[in-house]
């Protein structure tokens, strides 16, 4: 990969990194204010657990596509040290081709959901937020995710190298 490319990337993860912390940050305030509000003036705000789930599923399926990117799921490599390169290659590839098909089932899932809830227009109980276009959020989070995959399955990365660096 280029040293523009590499840039470009750095700028786009530190981007996201502060609007992750920024979100972070809003949910811990809201908690908080709403915890000394409700138990030293006896009244909480109205909405505080509709508004912090909702944060919390933007923060949640924002992150997917990042972390499928930089390639930090959860994996166990014990099967990895013993295979040679190209077979640890090969299964790579399987994986992320894998994995990709079946975040673009549970895409093309959630858009049938998220045309229902659309069309029933759906809200949160409390404050009345239209749910629709958070189900929509999250169809396009997981299918760029399932995108992702797919360029994983061409350029997989060198993740052995990464892992010897450990």
């Amino acid at each position: 990969m280029t040293e523009p490319e590499r840039r470009w990337e750095r700028r786009v993860d530190a981007v996201l990194g502060i609007a992750a912390s920024a979100l972070l940050l809003a949910m811990m305030c809201l908690t908080f204010v709403d915890v000394v509000a409700r138990y030293l003036f006896n009244r909480p705000i109205r909405g505080a657990f509709e508004i912090t789930e909702l944060m919390l599923l933007v923060l949640i399926f924002a992150g997917l596509p990042l972390v499928s990117h930089a390639d930090e799921h959860v994996t166990m490599d014990f099967i990895d040290r013993m295979l040679p390169a190209a077979a640890v290659l090969a299964l790579q590839r399987l994986v992320h081709a894998v994995v990709g098909a079946l975040f673009f089932f549970l895409a093309w899932q959630m858009w049938i959901k998220a045309a229902r809830i659309s069309a029933y227009g759906d809200t949160t109980d409390v404050l009345r937020i239209l749910v629709g276009p958070f189900v929509y959020f999250m169809v396009g989070t997981i299918a760029l995710t399932a995108c992702l995959h797919v360029f994983k399955v061409f350029v997989p990365g060198n993740r052995r190298a990464s892992l010897a660096t450990t």
